[in-house]
């Protein structure tokens, strides 16, 4: 998709936010009971954004935000600061707005529609900052990392304007606001939580699987019928449910980490060797030949060729791994640990119905998680960054 296709559909995104905001200028926002003085029944009246100043600070930054995104359309690093800057001023906005008690469970079709509207803003600004091409890849690789940050925030928004506009339960689906709080006053716990799983369990069992998956996938591309025993056995032991390997591993290892590490340690080991023997394999025969017309041995040809050639296949297997460690280390808590971790912590606390910790932990666990990730994939770009299926992807 070309740059002037890409400008029209941010022109077309912006002119709709505007025609919607326009809308949600003469519809009501929230439908507020008010009982009467004549019998017991209440009266529903209809509260209009007129009536609140705030709100018409709101639509005129919604308002400003859309007609940027038509008149500067073919400035993009300008528009691009600008409407990002007034979406997200928009969003603190109506995430404050929508706990006001005329709108918290009453709100009505003329605000969801400037909600609409500001995604829509959201949309275009993401689209402006992908067109931007700088020569600093810093700030290149400030203005990459922004677009998913904004994708973040505008969901994180949205799930707290659902949850707050439509007053859901919060024993079915607490705001982000309610799992932050329970975040800030839990630290202690949670820390003790991220220690017991992701320090004592995670990283040990990430470790060890990775490392003797590895040496095996290396013993096995070295002796042929050994690669082909253990594939098979691999595909096998990797459709065993960890629900059924977890409690194994609790009997054998005891209710501490130990047992969480024998899990992870399960559920890395043949994504590890799956992925290596298949990156080892990836050396043409004309690049073994020449190596060989060199007199090189077996393991020059390792090192300098095969081994280089299997490192995306080798960070493919990390990161699936990183997810994998997690999850199996949580669902591994689920059937014994002391009084302490991430798993213990949720199952715990679902039955208390204690939801907002719940989340919190989930909330912890997913960003251990992700910052996992994301370290794995910086190594992989600085390590990998002369490979052809590197450049390819990022070219």
């Amino acid at each position: 998709m070309n740059s002037s296709s890409i400008l029209h559909r941010c022109v077309c995104a912006s002119g709709l936010a505007l025609v919607l905001a326009l809308l949600a200028l003469v519809l009501p926002w929230a439908a507020s009971p008010v009982a009467t003085l004549v019998n017991t029944s209440t009266e529903v009246i209809n509260v209009n954004i007129w009536q609140h100043s705030d709100w018409l600070i709101l639509l005129l930054t919604v308002l400003v935000c859309a007609v940027a995104g038509i008149v500067l359309v073919n400035h993009a690093l300008p528009s691009a600061v600008l409407i990002t800057a007034l979406t997200l001023m928009a969003l603190w906005q109506v995430t404050s707005i929508v706990k006001q008690i005329e709108l918290a469970g009453q709100t009505q079709f003329g605000f969801w529609l400037l909600v609409i509207a500001l995604g829509l803003c959201v949309w275009t600004s993401m689209k402006f900052l992908a067109t931007i091409r700088l020569f600093d890849s810093k700030a290149q690789g400030l203005i990459n990392l922004t677009i998913p940050a904004l994708l973040g925030v505008w969901f994180i928004s949205l799930w707290e304007l659902a949850t707050v506009g439509f007053a859901i339960p919060h024993v079915l689906l607490p705001s982000p606001s309610v799992v932050g709080e329970a975040i800030a006053s839990s630290i202690p716990t949670l820390a003790a939580d991220f220690n017991q799983t992701v320090i004592k369990a995670v990283i040990p069992g990430f470790v060890l699987g990775n490392l003797v998956g590895f040496s095996v996938a290396v013993l096995a591309d070295k002796i042929p019928f050994l690669r082909r025993g253990l594939l098979p056995v691999g595909n096998m032991v990797s459709a065993i449910p960890i629900v059924g390997i977890a409690p194994i591993m609790v009997m054998w290892f005891g209710f501490d980490w130990q047992s969480k590490v024998a899990v992870v340690v399960i559920m890395t080991f043949f994504p590890m060797l799956v992925n290596t023997i298949a990156g080892l394999g990836q050396s043409d025969a004309i690049e073994k030949d020449l190596l060989r017309s060199y007199g090189a041995t077996y393991w020059q040809g390792f090192f300098k060729l095969r081994l280089p050639n299997a490192l995306p296949f080798i960070f493919n297997a990390l990161k699936i791994n990183s997810t994998l460690a997690l999850i199996g280390a949580i669902v591994a808590e689920f059937f014994g640990t002391p009084i302490v971790g991430m798993g213990f912590r949720i199952s715990t606390e679902v039955g208390r119905m204690n939801i907002e910790m719940v989340w919190a932990s989930i909330a912890v666990a997913a960003l251990a998680g992700s910052i996992f990730y994301g370290l794995l994939a910086l190594l992989e770009r600085r390590v990998t960054f002369w490979h052809a299926s590197f450049r390819k992807a990022h070219h």
